[in-house]
Parts: C-alpha cells; structure tokens; sequence
C-alpha cells in the first residue's frame, strides 16, 4: 500500500485590513508569535486563544519560525500601526486617573 502524503496550507488568511489572523478566528499572528516570543507553548497560546486550535497554532509557530526574515517587516509595520493607534487613543482619551474616574462612574 503506498503512502498518500497531502500537503496542508498554512492556517493564515490576510483579511481586508491587511492583518495576518488564524484562519476562523480574530487571532492575529503577530499575537502568537508575541506569545512564542516571550516563551509561550503552543498549548500555553491555545489557553490563551481558545478559538484557535492546537494544531494551527504549531503550523504557525512553524511557519513563522521557517520564514522569520519575511515576516519581521509585515510584524515590524503592525507593531507600528498598534503603537500609533495607542498613541491616538492615549491623546483622546487620557488613561491618568482612570480607575478613580470608573469608581466614581459606578457609584453613581
């Protein structure tokens, strides 16, 4: 009986905002590999992002670790956009004092 070998594709889809996510989930990639970064295990991330499956996640973690040089301008730009996002959001609305201004809020 001879082997059948299939390929699978890399559990990544780009959507319309150009992020890379786990596909059927809001995962984004720079997530899990932020997570393997700082020493997470591929279960350890799944804890952490239940709707993203064990599997996906080593195809990803694999996909990654084969194609890093590729992927650090795609992650370096998307830790950009997240670092100006913050920026704009800290500006609107400013985090100082906020757990005082949420208790007072709920007292109410």
């Amino acid at each position: 009986m001879a082997e059948v070998l299939t390929t699978e594709q890399i559990p990544l889809v780009t959507g319309a905002d150009g992020v890379m996510r786990v596909r059927g989930t809001r995962v984004t990639l720079e997530s899990v590999v932020a997570a393997f970064r700082d020493g997470a295990t591929a279960e350890e991330i799944v804890q952490q992002y239940p709707s993203a499956s064990l599997a996906d996640v080593y195809q990803v973690i694999g996909y990654y670790l084969r194609h890093s040089t590729e992927l650090e301008s795609y992650l370096a730009e998307r830790q950009q956009e997240v670092s100006e996002t913050r920026r704009t959001n800290e500006s609107r609305w400013r985090p100082d004092g906020i757990r005082d201004r949420l208790l007072a809020r709920r007292q109410r």
